[in-house]
């Protein structure tokens, strides 16, 4: 296939990166009552960069995720967003990007409070957290409807209060959100388990209302950068890391399946978002041998699928930098359940930068799943994600 070839398909980016302005909630929220304890940008003096407060705690550097472009290797990156590519805030340019690139849409994921919304849980104030989470939401919507066909907005929930979640999301619905971004961990921010009976009132609500759960790596517990010896390197702890991450949703896709919560939710659909899907295949078959060896059956007559057929019912996988491994995943999972990201402008996204192997998705596509059957790349490419997503 030629990279021409790919503008045939209206790709989906799947996992892409909003850049949250400066002054997102100081602009939306009352400053004057809450003062500094609403998120806000400032100089770091000791690390001579911009970066993100709430209140007096540093959350993290204010263009850490506008790497896109960025001629330095991770975990170096712009000390301001005056210095990024205007690519990756600004809105015209970013579609001119994908225009160039190969992509037709991008499913919108955040950064500063979290890719499950966690962080906004150190903002103390349960009223004041609750107005972080409408005003993310406000602006994501509002900055989707700058171009209303190239983005597809995620929502953020208020997941520590049940009660507020429900009104938040027949809110955002009403906006324009297309799906939940949701902790994998939950219980790291002193919430029940993941697979607890508590969330079954939110697998209920996102169930009726037709809205996928979408899981991010890196939404919980972020101890493993304090757990790596220095002496290895900044850069190769920064590749170790990347990959952690990304196997850790292989935990969540087991607690989904092994919970009940795929089964008594049969027509939610759960996404594990910039996990990979190359180690799936040995992840599902994984789960079905010891779903028969440890007796899950004769425990829980009632389960009438194996792991892999809840899978393949329910949950969808992505992928961005995969040649073999993601080949042989959709050859042996079927094309239904995979999704396709660039992960855009994060570091280590498809995105051009100062790694000579990095190539657009157009390049991408043509080369290395350009061998695919026209039918499976369309899916994967385009299909499976505009249904996921209640888009064309």
């Amino acid at each position: 296939m030629q990279p021409s070839e790919v503008d045939q398909f209206k790709v989906i980016d799947t996992d892409a990166h909003i850049i949250e302005p400066y002054d997102l909630w100081t602009s939306r929220l009352n400053v004057d009552k809450w003062g500094e304890k609403v998120p806000h940008v400032r100089f770091d003096e000791k690390l001579q960069e911009d970066a993100w407060y709430f209140g007096t705690e540093r959350v993290g550097a204010g263009a850490g995720a506008a790497q896109a472009g960025w001629h330095q290797y991770p975990p170096d990156h712009p000390p301001s967003l005056s210095v990024v590519k205007p690519e990756t805030w600004d809105i015209k340019k970013r579609v001119g990007w994908m225009d160039e690139h190969g992509i037709w849409s991008q499913v919108l994921y955040p950064n500063v409070a979290g890719f499950g919304a966690g962080k906004f849980m150190a903002v103390g104030d349960n009223e004041l957290m609750l107005e972080c989470v409408k005003a993310y939401n406000d602006f994501v919507a509002d900055y989707s409807n700058e171009a209303p066909e190239r983005f597809i907005p995620i929502m953020a929930i208020p997941f520590w209060d049940m009660e507020a979640t429900e009104k938040e999301m027949n809110r955002a619905i009403a906006l324009g959100h297309k799906g939940i971004i949701m902790s994998g961990d939950p219980s790291y921010w002193g919430l029940e388990k993941l697979t607890h009976p508590y969330w079954d009132r939110l697998w209920a609500m996102a169930q009726d209302a037709g809205m996928s759960i979408n899981f991010h790596i890196g939404a919980g517990d972020m101890s493993i950068f304090d757990t790596v010896y220095e002496g290895s390197g900044v850069h190769a702890n920064y590749a170790g890391f990347s990959m952690q991450f990304g196997m850790s949703n292989a935990r969540v896709i087991a607690l989904l399946i092994t919970s009940g919560i795929c089964h008594r939710f049969p027509d939610l659909k759960f996404v594990s978002v910039e996990s990979g899907i190359g180690w799936l295949p040995f992840c599902l078959e994984g789960l079905d041998w010891q779903w028969k060896n440890c007796g899950v059956p004769i425990e829980h007559p009632e389960y009438d699928l194996l792991p892999s057929e809840y899978f393949k019912r329910q949950i969808y996988g992505c992928f961005w930098f995969e040649g073999a491994t993601g080949r042989a995943a959709i050859e042996q999972l079927g094309p239904d359940c995979i999704l396709y990201e660039t992960d855009f402008p994060h570091p280590t996204s498809m995105s051009p930068g100062p790694a000579t192997s990095a190539v657009s998705a157009r390049e991408y596509i043509a080369d290395t799943l350009g061998s695919l059957d026209r039918g499976v790349l369309q899916k994967v490419l385009h299909d499976n994600a505009a249904k996921l997503y209640h888009v064309k």
